[in-house]
């Protein structure tokens, strides 16, 4: 067994996270960066330098869960959610309140995107977004909700005077956005999947994981869907043969559930 299967039988028995779900190539180049970086010696050195320190741990969890996100990411395609998706789902449900889950939120940026996008339709007291993530750390952060001004720069303007509220040179996250999100920590590939969704948005995360992987995630989504719910995934991972998954794709990045 080389050093690197013996340590992923380690991360898998204490962390519960099953790195051979994601492409070896890609995890093992940035776990062997990170192990130099904190000047340890090989896979076995530095596991047993992470059980044994929390801040080295807590580093280990977010570097592994690849967390990188803004508001309002590649703004075409949110045009796309605002002027033709939504009026869809709306007309299914007879304008009725819609059930969002944003998958893999990392750091809030989604699910707050998607709370301002929505207030077009609703009034944010009928609006709940749930939202979840492997890591707890990013979603301590995405609680926190302060953002950089990078990070809201796609953000429409009237959102951005509206919902956020400028700290330094830093800017936060209104509370009653705040309010219409429930982050919960979620693993795709062994926790249950909410049901009943109307929408349900996973971009830029299935690249990192195997095909076999994301075979039984695109199944879990299809069962997480309401008839004729939709799956929006990021600009890296269109869907090759969606009918395998009971899906039909209705614009570039959208999927329907058949």
């Amino acid at each position: 067994m080389t050093g690197y299967e013996k340590f992923k039988e380690q991360v898998l028995r204490k962390t519960g996270i099953d790195l051979s779900s994601y492409k070896e190539r890609q995890m093992k180049r940035r776990i062997e960066s990170l192990i130099k970086r904190n000047n340890h010696s090989s896979f076995d050195n530095y596991f047993n330098a992470i059980i044994k320190d929390k801040s080295l741990y807590d580093e280990f969890i977010n570097y592994l869960t690849i967390n990188v996100s803004e508001f309002y990411r590649n703004p075409a395609q949110w045009k796309v959610l605002n002027d033709e998706i939504f009026p869809y789902l709306l007309q299914k449900s007879n304008n009725s309140k819609l059930k969002v889950w944003s998958a893999a939120c990392s750091t809030g940026e989604e699910p707050y995107s998607l709370v301002m996008a929505l207030s077009s339709f609703f009034s944010l007291k009928n609006i709940e977004i749930i939202a979840t993530d492997i890591d707890k750390e990013v979603l301590n952060k995405a609680s926190i909700g302060i953002y950089s001004a990078k990070s809201i720069e796609n953000t429409p303007d009237s959102f951005k005077s509206k919902y956020f509220t400028k700290t330094g040179s830093a800017y936060r996250i209104n509370d009653e956005v705040k309010r219409c999100v429930k982050f919960k920590q979620h693993d795709l590939l062994k926790d249950s999947y909410p049901s009943g969704c109307d929408l349900i948005i996973c971009r830029n995360v299935l690249i990192y994981f195997t095909e076999e992987a994301k075979e039984k995630i695109y199944r879990n989504f299809n069962n997480s869907l309401k008839d004729q719910g939709v799956l929006f995934v990021g600009s890296t991972e269109q869907i090759i043969l969606p009918h395998r998954y009971n899906f039909k794709a209705i614009k570039t990045f959208f999927y329907k559930k058949m």
